[in-house]
């Protein structure tokens, strides 16, 4: 079942637009990584610091007068144990948050370069690596510079070559940094924040490989499935991805780019055993393996991540019966 709820302007919402699929796009960024496991050019426990200028990691993590940059490593960013903070969601003491620059300045462009620069310069860290979970974007974004150096290509061109065109997924791409293999004939659905209609705006250059890709629900579907039907990474691969689990939340771990929904008695039934991942904008991605069933899509919202987890709850309920 693909359907759409809503509007595009002046144009009812089609099932077939491509949206912006926030941070589903960790799990692309994963995969890239797991990808280069498989041949070798990574291993999860190298650190950070033997593919990144130091100019650049300069006094990037630390913690209670210590500098732990050095001892940051591939898997502690994967999974959110860097200890690092979060350009998106922490707030600096002083001055605008990194959200407010992206409303106030819509038409400023950002290199992920200046991403962590700013975040290094504003932001505090949380704790020492592997001793904790933060949910970090800026971790994300260091990822994509470290697959840009091993690879020689930009972020968007690795997508292409490795995930995008393997997988004829045609209508995907990075936002402000590359195009589609072919223009959908719809628009893009229409992405909004603090209410405003924030599509065009240059500055979601903040997400990069965090979450900055645009697709749609059948260029998903091919990329979970294939996933699922280990047509990406081997199996060894993508169970490696969910053995180191950190917990997110109650009833939610983190592994490396992949959430897992797991039973928790009085809170999480065992119905609603899934895997995947979501997205600040309500975007969502998982798959149900009782069920056989996959759950993609997006409310287009930013704060809108628990509206969309209910949604799929409610989905499972229905179709549990």
């Amino acid at each position: 079942m693909n359907i759409a709820e809503g509007s595009t302007g002046n144009m009812v919402a089609n099932a077939q637009q491509p949206f912006f699929i926030a941070s589903i796009g960790k799990l692309f960024t994963a995969v890239l990584i797991g990808l280069m496991v498989e041949k070798k050019l990574i291993s999860y426990e190298d650190t950070l610091s033997s593919y990144l200028d130091q100019e650049l990691l300069q006094n990037l993590h630390v913690y209670k007068g210590i500098d732990y940059t050095q001892d940051i490593t591939i898997k502690h960013l994967l999974n959110h144990t860097s200890g690092l903070n979060c350009f998106l969601e922490d707030k600096p003491k002083q001055g605008k948050s990194i959200l407010d620059l992206v409303f106030d300045e819509p038409s400023r462009f950002w290199t992920p370069q200046e991403i962590i620069q700013w975040s290094t310069a504003h932001l505090k860290s949380h704790f020492p690596p592997g001793k904790g979970f933060h949910y970090s974007d800026t971790g994300y974004n260091l990822l994509g510079l470290i697959i840009e150096r091993i690879t020689t290509n930009s972020f968007h061109e690795v997508l292409q070559q490795h995930i995008f065109e393997p997988l004829d997924m045609n209508n995907s791409y990075l936002i402000h940094r590359s195009e589609p293999t072919t223009s959908s004939q719809l628009p893009m659905a229409h992405l909004y924040g603090r209410n405003i209609n924030m599509t065009d705006y240059l500055s979601l250059s903040i997400s990069y490989a965090g979450g900055e890709i645009v697709s749609t629900n059948e260029d998903l579907l091919k990329f979970m499935k294939a996933l699922v039907q280990y047509k990406i990474l081997k199996k060894d691969t993508l169970n490696n991805m969910k053995k180191d689990w950190a917990k997110f939340t109650l009833g939610i771990d983190y592994g490396y780019g992949i959430m897992n929904f797991k039973t928790v008695p009085l809170f999480m039934p065992q119905k609603y055993n899934m895997w995947g991942n979501a997205g600040s904008t309500g975007t969502f991605l998982f798959y149900h393996p009782n069920l056989d069933t996959y759950l993609i899509g997006s409310l287009n919202h930013f704060r809108y991540n628990r509206k969309a987890i209910m949604l799929m709850l409610k989905t499972i309920d229905i179709l549990s019966k």
